[in-house]
């Protein structure tokens, strides 16, 4: 069955094939870029910053390089075995979860988090003491916040936009609550279809 002439069932006009690769490859453009940024803003912090502060802005900023064996803004400390682990479960998540994508903002959402977490679990696979336990590197400091990272900065935005995301009703294959989803066939002459109630109109007033 097809929908309405030049549009795809899942309500996409102007995809042929598959709807969702276009947002698939934003969730990726995405991802990579918070993931380079983070990784190269890594290196160049350790290379420069080992041993000494960079106060920025009057004091609003602070660079300053620290190792944190815990989750995001110094959390848990003890357990970075298993924040590794956790990190792993969200990313093959979201790839899985990636094959129903049909939203841009979702696909913005997710590119954020899966930056993040691949940004950070590089440091807990290559840094010191060893894989799934290595060290992140923390180097932003703002007045009376934990330091964080790049990463750590992509994984909040990212969590936010999912809470006002799904607070307001919008869903991955890009309908929203309250909406009719992709696969509603628009055609005419469809079932829900304004033509088709006002044919049947006609036809029972010709009867009487």
């Amino acid at each position: 069955m097809q929908a309405a002439r030049g549009t795809a069932l899942t309500g996409q006009p102007g995809e042929p094939g598959r709807p969702g690769r276009r947002r698939v490859g934003l969730l990726l453009a995405v991802a990579a870029g918070v993931y380079l940024a983070d990784v190269i803003s890594k290196i160049v912090v350790v290379a420069t910053l080992s041993g000494h502060q960079v106060r920025l802005l009057g004091g609003l900023l602070t660079l300053n390089l620290l190792r944190n064996s815990g989750a995001a803004f110094s959390i848990g400390t003890s357990l970075t075995i298993v924040f590794s682990l956790i990190a792993l479960g969200v990313i093959f998540f979201i790839l899985r979860t990636s094959r129903r994508l049909r939203s841009v903002p979702w696909a913005i959402t997710l590119g954020l988090l899966l930056g993040g977490a691949t940004g950070n679990l590089t440091d807990r696979l290559l840094r010191s003491p060893g894989v799934f336990r290595g060290d992140v590197v923390d180097w932003i400091q703002l007045p009376h916040w934990p330091v964080f990272n790049v990463a750590d900065s992509a994984i909040v935005c990212g969590g936010v936009l999912a809470v006002v995301l799904a607070a307001r009703g919008y869903r991955l294959d890009g309908t929203r609550d309250g909406t009719a989803g992709p696969g509603r066939l628009a055609g005419p002459g469809g079932r829900g279809s304004p033509a088709a109630g006002e044919r049947g109109g006609t036809a029972g007033d010709s009867r009487t």
